[in-house]
């Protein structure tokens, strides 16, 4: 029936043309009906209402199609997610990809989610490298790294003592005589 419920309907009844989405129809229809029952017109109420009805079927029936077909389309969808999510699982498995296994594969210091802390990877016994093997022939010194601690102790100097202000007269000098050494006494 397609789209009808927004279809614009040309409607010859017995009062001439009514256009209209159904809707629309069926309200005018529904007024012409009344009109005539009040003017006491039984046989153009029943016309009006029989018009009224016609449109009131094609009306609930677009509107059941309409509604099944949003239900198939929710149900098509549903379908194709859960497609979608088994399709994504049968793949993380084929690889072994799990989410269980994620966590599995990295390092325990790189775990976010777990309550675990952090710890180092072991070395194994199997291993020869060369941070793990010990020299025991180099003598004791010769790997050592001087620190502070063992750097002997540095002799300080004494620090030199700070000049004395001198004072505005000089000490070794005679004392003051008179007024005239005093630039007030030669004026």
């Amino acid at each position: 029936m397609g789209n009808i419920v927004n279809r614009v309907f040309d409607s010859s009844g017995p009062e001439g043309k009514v256009r209209g989405t159904p809707q629309q129809i069926i309200d005018k229809y529904n007024q012409l009906a009344r009109d005539a029952q009040l003017s006491n017109d039984r046989v153009a109420f029943e016309n009006f209402q029989q018009h009224a009805e016609h449109y009131t079927r094609m009306l609930s029936e677009a509107m059941r199609e309409q509604e099944a077909r949003r239900e198939q389309q929710e149900r098509e969808q549903a379908q194709r997610r859960e497609q979608q999510q088994q399709q994504e699982r049968s793949e993380r498995d084929s690889r072994g990809d799990s989410r269980d296994n994620r966590d599995d594969r990295r390092p325990r210091g790189d775990r976010k989610d777990s309550g675990e802390p952090a710890q180092t990877e072991q070395p194994s016994a199997d291993r020869d490298t060369a941070s793990d093997v010990i020299d025991t022939d180099a003598s004791a010194d010769d790997n050592l790294v001087e620190t502070p601690e063992s750097k002997p102790a540095r002799q300080r100097r004494p620090r030199k003592p700070k000049p004395q202000p001198q004072a505005d007269a000089p000490t070794d000098a005679a004392p003051n005589d008179g007024p005239a050494d005093t630039p007030e006494a030669a004026e």
